[in-house]
């Protein structure tokens, strides 16, 4: 109900009557009045005037599930299967241990705060409370491992489409999973998968994404603050992170549905987000560190480089962390 309120708010103009929404929803002015007292306290500007009825002026700027879902359609298929933690010490560790106890595609994690974020290769994901989206989604694709290669690849395109969307401008990606704008990270992924023991079959995967909402430079620890950066650094407005979480949840359900069938179009406009392509870069091959230029991607999402001697190699995302020759991009 508190959905279906904040829908009708958001598409009047102006105020509008308690009396439509009472005609729209078949409730009492009593439930009406309850519901907008529940919002406010939620963190909703709601004015209310006499014989006028009710005016949206602005959303709570922490993750509310009701917020959530009121931006996503009454029909979409995942809606009830989003929760919204006070805070957890990793959305992927939560959602990994439901997804060994059935949990079905679609389930989704969002929490204010992490404790223990991650990123790839161990590194930690810093977390504060109300300066993000900490979002975690569970896939159950049917299909052996190899073919779920390019998958933090298609994650990072829906992300990309889900901050456009919510945000008005579209990040670059730096290889391999990082959203990246005004030569600062945005955003980092982390996709994990539950293998059965003797087949190596999928038995689920999970999707999870931090993305800095809030923060000003200052926000960031001093040896981050060069190369971190938040939507709101970049956009210079404020960005809604229900809308976002919205889109973000809106995106991965269509990739869900495309993963497999559309791969060919997702690794092409991977490339075209693809902010490392055509930089020199540095990276570990074979216990050394060498230097190239990243020349593609592949159809499974490995950087290739090629060498100043001549040749190329194929970097793997799960083998090394690629650096450019002069910054992080």
């Amino acid at each position: 109900m508190e959905e279906r309120i904040l829908r009708m708010l958001r598409r009047t103009e102006g105020y509008l009557s308690g009396e439509a929404i009472c005609r729209e929803l078949g409730v009492s002015r009593q439930t009406v009045w309850n519901i907008v007292e529940k919002l406010r306290v939620q963190g909703y500007q709601i004015d209310s005037a006499p014989r006028r009825g009710y005016r949206l002026q602005s959303g709570p700027r922490q993750v509310v599930r009701e917020a959530v879902l009121s931006y996503l359609p009454e029909d979409f298929p995942w809606r009830d299967r989003v929760t919204v933690l006070p805070e957890a010490d990793s959305t992927n560790t939560q959602l990994k241990v439901l997804a060994a106890g059935g949990a079905p595609e679609g389930t989704v994690l969002i929490a204010r705060r992490q404790t223990g974020g991650r990123g790839r290769m161990g590194r930690d994901f810093l977390s504060p409370e109300g300066m993000g989206v900490y979002l975690s989604v569970l896939l159950r694709p049917e299909c052996p491992a190899g073919e779920l290669m390019h998958l933090t690849c298609a994650v990072a395109v829906a992300m990309c489409d889900a901050v456009q969307d919510a945000a008005g401008f579209r990040p670059g990606i730096k290889w391999t999973n990082d959203l990246v704008a005004g030569g600062k990270k945005l955003a980092g992924i982390l996709t994990e998968l539950g293998l059965e023991a003797e087949s190596g079959a999928v038995r689920y995967a999970v999707a999870g994404i931090g993305i800095n909402c809030r923060q000003r430079a200052e926000d960031f620890p001093p040896e981050l603050r060069q190369r971190a950066g938040s939507l709101e650094m970049i956009a210079h407005r404020e960005v809604d992170q229900n809308r976002l979480a919205a889109a973000m949840i809106s995106r991965l359900q269509e990739m869900a549905g495309a993963l497999q069938a559309k791969k060919a179009v997702t690794m092409a406009r991977y490339r075209r987000d693809c902010v490392t392509l055509g930089r020199e870069v540095t990276f570990s091959w074979e216990g050394k560190v060498l230097e190239g230029r990243a020349e593609d991607v592949d159809e499974n999402g490995a950087l290739i480089v090629a060498l100043p001697e001549g040749g190329t190699v194929k970097v793997a995302s799960g083998e090394v962390s690629v650096r450019a020759k002069n910054g992080y991009l």
